[in-house]
C-alpha cells in the first residue's frame, strides 16, 4: 500500500512534545523519562497509533513506546495524542534496526509487532521484524521474562516467523491461526486499523506469543 506523504510532517514531529527527538540519549533511562518504575511495553511499526493509544488508556500502570519510521503515519498518531494526552505513552520516529542503540539490556518488558511489512522477496528476509536477526535485537533489550506478541493476516509471513522462532531458540508460548475465533487468545484483543480492515474482508488473523528459551 502506497503511503501518502503529508507535507511538513517531519517538522511537525520535531515540535511535538510526545515524540522523543534523540532517543539514543535515553538509553537505560526510559523509566526516568516516565518518572516511574512501571514496566515498559513497545510497539514496533505502530502505524497511526490506535492499538497503543487504546492500551495506554486502559493500563495507566504500564508505560508504552511506539516506534514508527514513516513521518506521515506517525503524525496521525501524534494528532490523536494531542486530542487525548496520555502521560504513559511516548513516540519515536526511527528505524527498527536502531533498537539496541536506544534501549538498554532488560529495559523492555514486552514488544508488539502488528501487521508488519512482510518483505516478500527472499533477499529481504532479514528485514522482517520476526527474523532471527531481529529476534537477536529483541533479546538485547527485553527483560528475562519479556515476550514478543505478533499478529498478521499474512500466512507465509506467519509460517516464516514460526520457523525463525525455532531457529533463534526462542519458545513459542501461544499460537493461533484464527485469532477472532480462538476464545483462549482473543480475550481482551485490541484491534489495529489494519486488523479491522482485514477482518471485515474475512481474512483470518494469525497470532503468536514467544519468549526467549530459559532452561
Amino acid at each position: 500500500m502506497r503511503l501518502r506523504n503529508i507535507p511538513g510532517s517531519r517538522e511537525a514531529i520535531v515540535q511535538n512534545q510526545w515524540c522523543i527527538q534523540n532517543p539514543e540519549e535515553q538509553k537505560g533511562r526510559w523509566q526516568q523519562l516516565f518518572e516511574n518504575q512501571h514496566p515498559i511495553h513497545m510497539e514496533i511499526g505502530m502505524g497511526k497509533g490506535q492499538f497503543l493509544l487504546t492500551l495506554a488508556e486502559q493500563n495507566p500502570n504500564l508505560n508504552y513506546i511506539g516506534i514508527e519510521k514513516y513521518s506521515s503515519v506517525l503524525l496521525r498518531g501524534l494528532q490523536k495524542m494531542e486530542e487525548q494526552p496520555l502521560q504513559n505513552l511516548r513516540f519515536i520516529r526511527m528505524e527498527a534496526e536502531d533498537l539496541t542503540n536506544c534501549f538498554a539490556k532488560d529495559e523492555i518488558s514486552r514488544i508488539y509487532l502488528n501487521f508488519s511489512d512482510p518483505w516478500p522477496k527472499d533477499r529481504h528476509a532479514k528485514r522482517r521484524l520476526t527474523s532471527k536477526e531481529f529476534l537477536s535485537r529483541y533479546d538485547q533489550v527485553l527483560k528475562p521474562e519479556g515476550q514478543v506478541e505478533f499478529k498478521t493476516d499474512n500466512q507465509p509471513l506467519f509460517d516464516f516467523s514460526l520457523e525463525q522462532i525455532e531457529l533463534a531458540c526462542w519458545t513459542l508460548t501461544a499460537c493461533t491461526r484464527d485469532l477472532h475465533h480462538d476464545t483462549s487468545m482473543n480475550a481482551g484483543n485490541i484491534m489495529t486499523e489494519y486488523e479491522q480492515r482485514f477482518s471485515a474482508m474475512g481474512n483470518p488473523i494469525f497470532k503468536l506469543i514467544a519468549k526467549r528459551f530459559t532452561p
